[in-house]
């Protein structure tokens, strides 16, 4: 007679219910373990496993490169088991200028350009971490933040950066999760320094007086953002909102009075722009750019007017573009929260209080033990 093990026990129990508790697990887990970044040093945890492991690796910015695979290798064997290819997809997108406002990974090699080409099979290119990345880590070896076991056991990961750098805001970030999203777009450092250090001074200080000193987005490919003040105040005091972006150009003279409209600067996340796109008032479309954008249009005959020409693109093209914010982040690295401006920077200078409480607290102990022996 057979007697069913406790692993053989079969339970009844309704549909409904078991897929609700399954599906809850996994949405859960792709909110916390993929799509969402950490309010307090702004990284997903495959953006957090690239750079330790690249420290473990010590891809200093002052010594060599290393072959991207050897990276890739070390993260989905020690860290993150998931597949190669997304792996090295984030890693090309952190060295990317034109994708992150300060890039985390220096890159040697091709590794894609703004046109939408990719970057090279990671057998060919190398990489090694930048100044931002470093800071990003500092004193993360004098017990700053806690670790936790690998998903093997067999070695430890950091749940949070110590982050002396605000990259949350001065990167942004993009995630899809289930049921709920995050988009925030990039920022000038030397603006989110001049908040925090505003928010310390006066703890109470409100979104409109923080807006003085963050005026808005601050995007890699530049642009101008033409989005009224209250607006801008409105969606950094809920947290949601959008900012409305335009190309930046000027007109250079051309013989027997025509001219050449130079685009120099596009919205942020756009390629592909207006080559599939042909107005009746536009002669032609061509690409000059190579370091920097340049993009030549050609009117049709010489009595359009410039003006006329650009707010026609900017209706039918992505030369005008929306970007929304949704400042949907964890808090604490635990629960997902949509926070306005006030709350971000705050969650941040909480996390570096914390840190630096931390880090005395160890270097004690090493007097105390030295004093000992």
């Amino acid at each position: 007679m057979n007697t069913a093990t406790s692993e053989d026990t079969i339970f009844n129990a309704p549909l409904g219910d078991t897929l609700g508790d399954r599906y809850l697990s996994y949405a859960m887990s792709t909110i916390m373990s993929r799509s969402l970044p950490d309010v307090r040093d702004g990284l997903k945890p495959v953006h957090r496993r690239l750079l330790y492991a690249m420290r473990q690796l010590k891809l200093n910015p002052d010594t060599g490169f290393k072959k991207c695979a050897r990276v890739v290798g070390d993260v989905i064997g020690k860290y993150h088991p998931h597949g190669d290819q997304s792996v090295y997809d984030a890693m090309v997108r952190l060295s990317q200028e034109f994708a992150v406002r300060y890039p985390l990974v220096d890159g040697q090699g091709n590794f894609g350009n703004i046109d939408g080409d990719n970057a090279a099979a990671m057998r060919y290119t190398e990489a090694r971490m930048t100044e931002v990345a470093l800071a990003l880590m500092e004193d993360i070896d004098k017990q700053t933040v806690d670790f936790r076991e690998t998903y093997d056991g067999e070695e430890e990961e950091p749940t949070v950066m110590p982050a002396n750098f605000p990259n949350l805001l001065a990167n942004g970030a993009m995630g899809i999760a289930v049921g709920m999203a995050t988009s925030i777009p990039p920022h000038n450092v030397d603006e989110i320094c001049s908040a925090l250090l505003h928010l310390i001074k006066t703890p109470n200080a409100g979104i409109a007086k923080l807006v003085d000193f963050i005026q808005g987005p601050d995007f890699p490919t530049g642009g101008t953002i033409v989005e009224p003040k209250e607006s801008i105040i409105e969606s950094y005091s809920t947290g949601r909102g959008s900012f409305r972006m335009r190309a930046n150009w000027h007109v250079e003279p051309g013989s027997h009075g025509m001219y050449q409209i130079v685009v120099t600067e596009i919205p942020y996340q756009v390629a592909d722009l207006i080559y599939n796109k042909r107005l009746p008032i536009l002669g032609d479309v061509l690409d000059e750019s190579s370091e920097d954008i340049r993009i030549v249009l050609e009117p049709k005959n010489r009595n359009i007017e410039p003006e006329m020409l650009m707010e026609s693109l900017y209706k039918l093209t992505d030369f005008e573009t929306r970007f929304s914010l949704n400042m949907n982040v964890l808090e604490g690295g635990k629960m997902p929260r949509v926070m306005n401006l006030r709350e971000v920077l705050q969650a941040f200078l909480d996390h570096r209080q914390n840190v630096l409480i931390r880090r005395s607290k160890y270097r004690l102990e090493k007097i105390d033990h030295r004093l000992e022996v």
